[in-house]
């Protein structure tokens, strides 16, 4: 499955869990652990409630495409 998101890492650079996550959002924790493997991909306006809940750019949270 090819990454599509970087969610699961940029939790680990900022030092939160994706059930800490979850809890922000109102998420069910296995939803955020699907968006964590790439299994699902969460909506741009969820994308954007992420970025600014770790406070990085939406960028940060996306896979550079041009590499």
């Amino acid at each position: 499955m090819e990454k599509i998101n970087r969610i699961k890492a940029v939790l680990a650079e900022t030092g939160h869990t994706g059930k800490w996550l979850a809890s922000q959002l109102g998420k069910d924790p296995t939803t955020v652990s699907k968006w964590c493997t790439n299994k699902i991909q969460p909506d741009l306006q969820v994308l954007s409630t992420i970025a600014a809940l770790l406070d990085v750019n939406i960028r940060d949270l996306l896979v550079d495409s041009k590499k």
